[in-house]
């Protein structure tokens, strides 16, 4: 079964400072034991301030691969797109360029279905002599129990055998890893952060929820998941 290790921070600067060493401390970890880190970043708006904390860590950036977990289905100029806030926030920082960045495919596709299958292409490329696997995998947690972009009630949910989907939310076609793949990651970091998050980290933490209802619960680990979040969306949890 899996146990979720949970961490809270007062405030978004905490929460982004502490998110930022732990994952820096994972990526040295991981590079400890491999030539190359194979890294899974969140969208959306909260992990922002700690890409930009990211980048001024000591990182041997040229030796990470950089991927998204999911992604909207939008040009890759659009103000909507992960990658280009991942290029305006981490890879801003010239040391930080040094890494590789794998954007989702979006220009010459004609339809997210090609897009989720180039970038399916793209991983199987970087793990030629082994399953595909994440080395770390930071999420985000929506206030309808979503992650990346695994939506309550979606087809996207039941996708197992692949490791890109595509799926439909919050007025955007999107393509997104799927549970199975994101739950390859050795290390596995949610970042949780406001208010209106309280009754998702609650369903994230119930044994008896629904993984339907709440799709983060599809992330599976045999290692206790880190779970980093405000007092803002953890403040219906006692004794911590």
């Amino acid at each position: 079964m899996t146990t979720y290790k949970l961490t809270r921070e007062k405030g978004t600067i905490p929460l982004a400072q502490k998110s930022a060493e732990l994952i820096a401390s994972y990526i040295k970890k991981v590079l400890t034991k491999k030539s190359r880190c194979l890294m899974s970043l969140a969208g959306g708006s909260t992990p922002q301030n700690t890409y930009s904390l990211l980048k001024e860590k000591n990182i041997p950036w040229e030796q990470v691969d950089i991927l998204l977990g999911d992604e909207r289905w939008v040009e890759p100029s659009s103000l909507s797109s992960n990658s280009l806030m991942i290029n305006k926030t981490l890879l801003l920082d010239n040391l930080v360029s040094r890494a590789s960045f794998y954007p989702v495919p979006i220009v010459g596709c004609n339809s997210p279905e090609e897009s989720a299958y180039a970038y399916s292409q793209i991983i199987q490329k970087m793990s030629v002599d082994r399953a595909p696997k994440l080395d770390i995998a930071l999420l985000g947690l929506g206030d309808d129990g979503h992650t990346a972009s695994l939506f309550p009630f979606t087809d996207s949910l039941a996708v197992k055998d692949s490791l890109t989907t595509v799926s439909h939310g919050k007025g955007h076609s999107r393509v997104t890893m799927t549970a199975s793949f994101l739950s390859t990651a050795d290390h596995i970091l949610f970042l949780v952060s406001g208010a209106s998050k309280q009754t998702a980290l609650s369903r994230l933490l119930d044994i008896n929820e629904s993984n339907i209802r709440t799709p983060a619960k599809l992330i599976q680990s045999s290692k206790p998941i880190e779970i980093l979040a405000d007092y803002e969306a953890s403040s219906f949890i006692e004794n911590l």
